[in-house]
């Protein structure tokens, strides 16, 4: 039997998602005003607005009616991972690539979406593990890092030209890196969500130490092949190929992070 209840509306975390909400229509529709631009990361701003709006409002659905409670995931991990997800899709990427001085709409939706940056990002603090607290795998830092990887590994993916990378198997190498890794991130936060971790066929922890210090490895390799290839053939004014470069060590430094954090999960929290 479905009940309401409201005070999942009246609630910090309720209403920081009910002024998201209306913040990502607001940009949505501020700059679909505008007209069509043929751009990727156009295309990934108006996206990123709408699946944040449909997908907040949803959760906001769900938990006003307690229907979460009946759904067979776990509804704190994908909380948890959407609000860290949408804090990333709705950064500055807008207003960095496409607003002028003088495009007052577009200031507009510059401003609605750092605003829903901001509470996305509160969301996140207020939802995270806190030291010594029990809760999903996706509200720890880990778990937010593999939020952060395979988010990071989507704007690579979109900045990639097949007829560029096709040309020089060093690059295909980098390509198959950014591949590997954002597979196994997302598997980790599908089956974590879905609460099918065990069917991995060693202890989670383990499993999950190992695949960083691979990542790591070859997010280094990636780190040093992709500039020199990019730079060595010409391609380093394209403003993509850089883009590629700075989100590669980006994403080093999660790996790095996140391994560090397994081998303290592994290696010291276990034996506690």
């Amino acid at each position: 039997m479905v009940t309401v209840d409201f005070k999942t509306l009246t609630a910090p975390v309720g209403i920081l998602r009910i002024l998201a909400v209306v913040l990502t229509c607001i940009s949505f529709s501020l700059v679909a005003s505008l007209g069509h631009i043929s751009v990727s990361f156009w295309a990934w701003c108006m996206f990123s607005w709408c699946f944040c709006f449909c997908i907040t409002f949803l959760v906001l659905l769900l938990e006003l009616t307690t229907l979460n409670t009946k759904l067979p995931i776990s509804w704190d991990d994908f909380t948890a991972a959407f609000a860290m997800l949408a804090t990333l899709m709705v950064s500055v990427i807008y207003p960095y690539f496409f607003v002028c001085s003088s495009c007052g709409r577009g200031i507009g939706a510059s401003v609605t979406t750092c605003l829903a940056f901001i509470l996305y990002a509160v969301e996140v603090g207020l939802t995270r593990a806190k030291p010594g607290e029990i809760s999903g795998f996706l509200s720890t830092v880990p778990g937010l890092l593999k939020v952060l990887e395979a988010f990071v590994a989507c704007i690579i993916f979109i900045c990639l030209d097949f007829t560029f990378y096709s040309i020089f198997p060093g690059l295909q190498w980098c390509v198959a890196v950014y591949s590997i890794c954002f597979i196994f991130a997302l598997l980790v936060i599908i089956f974590t969500i879905g609460r099918l971790l065990s069917l991995f066929p060693a202890p989670f922890d383990k499993v999950l130490t190992v695949c960083n210090v691979l990542a790591v490895l070859m997010y280094f390799t990636a780190v040093v092949i992709w500039p020199f290839y990019s730079f060595r053939n010409n391609l380093g004014s394209n403003n993509f190929y850089i883009v590629i470069t700075v989100m590669t060590c980006l994403n080093l430094i999660a790996y790095i992070v996140d391994t560090v954090y397994s081998f303290k999960l592994v290696f010291f929290v276990s034996r506690t």
